[in-house]
This record gives C-alpha cells, sequence and structure tokens, in this order.
C-alpha cells in the first residue's frame, strides 16, 4: 500500500510509534515504513505535538519524550493557524463534545485539516478522527 503524499498525524498515531507496549506500536512501526517508502510527509500542529510530547513524558518517560521532538518534530510539516481556527474549533467541541470524548486539539485538528488541509488523509488510532467524518489511514 502506498500511502499519500502528505498525511496528517494524530497524537495517537505518534504515540503508538514511540510506547513498544501500544495496541497499536506494530501498525504504527509498519506505517513509517510505508511512509518512508512513499515519500509521504507528515503533518501536524503544534497542538499535537505538545500532546504527544505530554502523554509520552507522563505515560512512558523523559527520553521518549525527548526523542519525539529530537527525531520527529524536525521533520513534520507544521500548520500554522490564528483565532478563526481556534474560534471554529471552539464551535466543534461545542457541538460534538457532549456526545463524544472528544479533546480541543481533535477539535482543532479537524478544523485544521477541513478548512487549511483540503480534508488531507489522516494517520490515528482512536476513533476521535473517523467519528468527526475525517479519512483515516490505518
Amino acid at each position: 500500500m502506498r500511502l499519500p503524499r502528505r498525511v496528517f498525524c494524530d497524537t495517537s498515531f505518534f504515540y503508538a510509534c514511540f510506547n513498544p507496549d501500544d495496541a497499536n506500536h506494530a501498525r504504527a512501526e509498519e506505517l513509517v515504513a510505508e511512509a518512508v517508502a512513499s515519500g509521504t510527509a507528515f503533518t501536524a500542529t503544534w497542538d499535537i505535538i505538545s500532546e504527544t510530547v505530554t502523554l509520552l513524558r507522563y505515560r512512558r518517560n523523559f527520553q521518549a519524550a525527548l526523542a519525539f521532538l529530537n527525531e520527529v518534530k524536525p521533520q513534520l510539516h507544521i500548520v500554522r493557524y490564528g483565532d478563526r481556527v481556534r474560534d471554529e474549533a471552539e464551535q466543534v467541541f461545542r457541538q460534538y463534545g457532549r456526545e463524544r470524548r472528544l479533546s480541543f486539539c481533535d477539535a482543532v485538528s479537524f478544523v485544521v485539516v477541513t478548512t487549511l488541509l483540503d480534508h488531507m488523509p489522516c494517520l490515528a488510532f482512536d476513533e476521535d478522527f473517523r467519528g468527526l467524518g475525517l479519512t483515516v489511514v490505518v
């Protein structure tokens, strides 16, 4: 399988890459190998970077968080956005947050992917992205 030229990466994907105990670790490694073979570029936001570093620090260790910052972050295309995206994300959170366990970071990601990235396919292992109607490659 060849991955698209660019994909948006969720925290759940990055975390699975760095946690051998994660149920999705093997698949995450396969996706990374496919991305390298396909020349696929990884895209994320600072929100995803922050959430990933925090999760790795709290659930794994400092070394895993630092490895992400040193090895992955420099390779990422980081999408920058302004107040309009945050305002739209707040509306998404208000609309869907009651029925779903939706993080604000996921709401931001949804708005970024749908408005700034032309519905770019996503690498995510949690159901939040799929539940919001985003295209998820797993």
